[in-house]
């Protein structure tokens, strides 16, 4: 059987194991994502599996570069690459995109026992507790927003891209602030 009919029954198979599984996405024929852990979990993890042209001789690409693991240290992430690895190289020659997502959703702990989500939600109250001690360093701040310039104000309004579209996450301390 070539590498070809090969992905052809993979994926198919993929499809009928992972229907209506939302934590499955199918990027292109050759191309996975699955979140390992819960929507909202911490620790939870998103893995990318891509097939090149001649899986499964020829070992997939794992990736962890996914926006969705921003909060994963390189170290965690690596290390976690390196255990998908192994197992790479035990399942060589067979479909293994299951048997990888699987296998990272029996180790889910083991793999993330190094990852402190802590870091990321302490940061968010800090801000929380500067921010709302007392009003008379709020009222400050609006006297100080009050005298900038024509200039400074339209430099500030002005914050958007080529597009008219302002930034990613232009609008993510406002929700710190107002929760």
């Amino acid at each position: 059987m070539s590498a070809n009919e090969d992905q052809e029954m993979e994926l198919e198979a993929l499809r009928s194991i992972y229907e209506g599984d939302e934590s499955f996405r199918e990027l292109s024929p050759v191309s996975f994502q699955y979140r390992i852990g819960e929507n909202g979990d911490p620790k939870a993890f998103l893995i990318e599996i891509s097939w090149t042209e001649t899986y499964p001789q020829t070992p997939p690409i794992i990736s962890m570069n996914a926006f969705f693991n921003n909060t994963i240290s390189s170290a965690v992430k690596q290390s976690i690459l390196a255990k998908l690895q192994e197992a790479v190289e035990v399942n060589l020659g067979t479909a293994m995109t299951y048997t990888l997502f699987e296998y990272a959703k029996d180790n889910k702990e083991q793999f993330m026992e190094n990852h402190n989500p802590v870091n990321s939600t302490t940061s968010i109250s800090n801000i929380i507790s500067i921010e709302t001690p007392n009003t008379a360093p709020s009222s400050k701040k609006k006297d100080k927003k009050e005298q900038l310039s024509k200039a400074q104000k339209r430099k500030l309004a002005d914050k958007t891209d080529h597009k008219g579209e302002l930034p990613r996450g232009w609008n993510w301390v406002d929700v710190v602030k107002w929760t």
